[in-house]
């Protein structure tokens, strides 16, 4: 009984300071201390300098060798491939409106691993996780992008340029700081030591002000229609894919924080950037939103439970 209650502890010191940080934007935006404008500007600092920041940081003080594992982040890329190739298959079946179905893949595959995936993994395994998971995000995260647009593309017959979307993939500041990083690990590289405490302030900012502005930008009262499909993303987002990618992987002999991060990140609720996405491509934005609201909430529950089952086989 006593291990189990352990166990349970364990995950909710992963989820429950997420949860709670998310209900504090909520509550701070609702008394109106902070507003739109606020969360604008401070999702821009996040994605543009802090994120950034803290991805470079962590990532070029550990050293990279020939021992360093990159087998995971190769599994990641073929793991989000077929499932996003399944996604699009169960799409024609359940999701009768050509023009959603785009939006609904793109819902059920594509993580806020950047902003709460990452939290998830500090919080189980402090900042040694960021070998980790930094890899799979600078490898993930291209992909993401670049399957979205194929996605919405076929599914809204339009036309947006594949070309121009790898180009401003390789300009995003996330992707830059990661082969910024992964190089100076490499050379063993340092920066000078007042940039580096520059850096590090950034960095310290990045997870408790992202998780004030996603919870700020909830809004449950936007529930309109798209119930059905919204719902079909999520139970996809929060149950199929993760369960997936982690069985694989457990099959594949991944365990301890290799699992863990693989669990954490693929189990994080949809991402925020696919309803901007969808609104730039004039998509279905409300059913992205509704999306996002319905994983970002579920995901608390679906990934405490997630851990608790995998810590109760000792896998992670």
């Amino acid at each position: 009984m006593s291990n189990l209650l352990d166990t349970v502890a364990f995950s909710l010191s992963v989820t429950a300071p997420i949860f709670i940080i998310m209900i504090l934007g909520v509550v701070l935006y609702r008394l109106r201390i902070i507003n739109d404008n606020f969360t604008d500007v401070a999702s821009k600092l996040v994605f543009n300098i802090t994120l950034p920041a803290l991805l470079f940081i962590n990532i070029s003080k550990t050293p990279m060798s020939e021992d360093t594992n990159y087998s995971l982040v190769i599994y990641a890329i073929c793991a989000t491939i077929v499932t996003y190739i399944l996604l699009e298959i169960s799409a024609n079946y359940l999701v009768h409106t050509r023009a959603d179905r785009g939006v609904y893949v793109q819902g059920a595959f594509r993580s806020n691993m950047g902003i709460i995936g990452l939290a998830y993994c500090v919080n189980a395994y402090g900042d040694q996780v960021f070998s980790v998971a930094s890899i799979y995000l600078g490898g993930v995260v291209m992909l993401y992008n670049f399957l979205s647009v194929i996605s919405l593309n076929r599914s809204m017959n339009a036309n947006k340029s594949l070309t121009k979307t790898l180009i401003g993939i390789f300009k995003s500041p996330l992707v830059i700081a990661i082969g910024s990083a992964l190089l100076f690990s490499k050379f063993n590289l340092h920066l000078p030591a007042t940039i580096h405490q520059v850096g590090s302030y950034f960095s310290q900012m990045t997870l408790p002000l992202a998780l004030l502005c996603a919870g700020a930008t909830l809004n449950v009262g936007e529930f309109k229609k798209d119930i059905r499909v919204a719902s079909y993303a999520s139970i996809g987002k929060l149950i199929a894919v993760p369960f997936l990618i982690t069985f694989v992987g457990i099959l594949l002999g991944y365990r301890g924080m290799e699992l863990g991060v693989m669990f954490l990140l693929s189990s994080s609720p949809a991402a925020s950037a696919g309803y901007i996405i969808v609104r730039a491509m004039g998509g279905n934005a409300s059913l992205s939103a509704n999306i996002i609201v319905l994983t970002t909430v579920g995901s608390i529950l679906s990934t405490s439970v997630g851990i608790t089952i995998l810590k109760m086989f000792e896998l992670i």
